[in-house]
């Protein structure tokens, strides 16, 4: 099999698992952001305590919302999916991985596309990457812009834990100095694709010795 057949292939395979992780929305204990303190502020006001509205979906929001959930009848399993949230909110989940599956799609399909390219200090263009210019320009491919450096791209997005890691989060490590100084992009399966001072641009396994005692954390902005 041909170095071209089997990178289309792996796309299309990573792009399906991207698709099918995408089937069901929904908030879990661990989330964080401005919509889960949305969600906290609304919980407050119908009675269902949480204490700070902090954006951080902890214990006492999952123990509000199972009261909730039972009080509407609704399964009782602590985690906002669609209609937990609509009974909430009073509208549909606005922030859903099934409306963003084509930009998700795109940007790793575009990540696929510059595997091999040298990495570069400062690099923003295919003719050199360093690792946030790579997501950078990869985002950017979908019409996502993001800010230039990696510490500044880890302010922006919806926190995810690693075990709610999804297709096209932007993934985080402490590489070279403390804090988010690396980037790469997860592409499913535990993998992610990211600019290597070694390899250039190149996929490698989360767990791997290397980037596992270096994970920082991730974001999604789609």
């Amino acid at each position: 099999m041909g170095k071209f057949f089997r990178i289309v292939v792996f796309s299309l395979l990573l792009v399906s698992a991207g698709m099918l992780s995408c089937a069901e929305a929904a908030y879990h204990q661990g989330d964080q952001g401005q919509d889960i303190a949305a969600i906290q502020t609304q919980l407050n006001g119908l009675g269902y305590n949480v204490g700070s509205a902090d954006g951080d979906f902890g214990q006492a929001t999952a123990a509000a919302i199972e009261k909730f959930q039972r009080d509407r009848g609704l399964e009782a399993d602590g985690v906002i999916g669609m209609e937990t949230y609509r009974a909430i909110m009073g509208r549909e989940m606005t922030v859903s991985r099934d409306g963003s599956s084509t930009l998700v799609r795109r940007v790793v399909q575009a990540s696929l596309r510059y595997q091999g390219v040298p990495y570069v200090f400062g690099g923003t263009s295919p003719n050199g990457f360093d690792c946030s210019g790579f997501t950078r320009y990869v985002f950017a491919q979908a019409g996502v812009y993001l800010p230039r450096a990696a510490d500044e791209q880890y302010e922006v997005g919806q926190y995810v834990s690693y075990s709610r890691l999804q297709s096209g989060d932007l993934v985080y490590f402490s590489t070279y100095e403390s804090g988010a100084s690396h980037v790469g992009i997860y592409l499913g399966n535990g993998q992610f694709i990211s600019a290597t001072s070694s390899r250039g641009i190149a996929i490698a396994r989360m767990d791997s010795g290397y980037w596992g005692d270096r994970y920082l954390g991730a974001r999604r902005v789609l």
